[in-house]
């Protein structure tokens, strides 16, 4: 894969998009959050308390066609940061984030333990969402991911057996035809295997309040 944009290029990126007018964020503070993390090469975050993964979806774009979420995950903004731990501060940077191919037909509850022991952590939706905005090309038919670190919680406690991932659509049944090739949010079952998702993670997460004057790893 092609190495990400710089910071300051990724800030305009998310200014041109209108991300940081979704956050409550002025251009100043996004350019000054990118500047104040130098040459640092990694993905520049808005964090998912600022904006949810359903506003981001729609700005996703594949062969002229906008991202959408699929009809039956409406709850998809309810699942949360899961076994990460997420910097404060409304802007985060995400270190060497992965695709996971390695991983493709791995169960999420397979691949968690070998992510871990590999001292990476599986990224979080609003992540993956964030990596196409910057590097549409990473999603490619066939080789696409999930982001196990968003889960849903149920009320009496465990999580849903639904874990979200990120896919190209081929235009089929509620998808409609009209969507054929658009970048997909769906979800795939926690125990399930699928020859054509990998399992996305990064080598770390660094953040700090204060639009990026004091920086810390997590």
């Amino acid at each position: 894969m092609t190495a990400l944009p710089s910071l300051p290029a990724q800030a305009e990126r998310l200014i041109e998009l209108g991300v940081h007018t979704l956050a409550g964020l002025s251009e100043g503070e996004v350019r000054k959050y990118a500047e104040a993390a130098g040459s640092a090469e990694a993905l520049l975050v808005v964090h998912p308390d600022r904006v949810p993964a359903s506003a981001l979806v729609p700005l996703l774009s594949r062969k002229g066609r906008p991202g959408f979420v699929v009809v039956d995950m409406a709850d998809v903004d309810q699942f949360a940061p899961t076994g990460v731990e997420l910097p404060d501060g409304p802007l985060y940077l995400v270190t060497a984030p992965d695709r996971g191919d390695h991983l493709a037909n791995w169960t999420p509850e397979e691949a968690l333990p070998v992510i871990t022991a590999e001292g990476r952590s599986p990224l979080v939706l609003t992540e993956g969402i964030h990596w196409l905005l910057q590097q549409p090309e990473v999603l490619e038919r066939n080789l696409c991911f999930m982001t196990i670190a968003s889960r849903l919680p149920k009320p009496k406690g465990g999580f849903d057996a639904r874990t979200p991932a990120i896919w190209i659509s081929n235009g089929t049944g509620r998808d409609g035809r009209e969507r054929r090739d658009a970048p997909k949010v769906g979800w795939c079952w926690w125990g399930n295997r699928h020859t054509w998702l990998g399992i996305a993670s990064a080598a770390g997460r660094t953040g700090g309040e204060g639009g990026g004057d004091r920086l810390r790893t997590v």
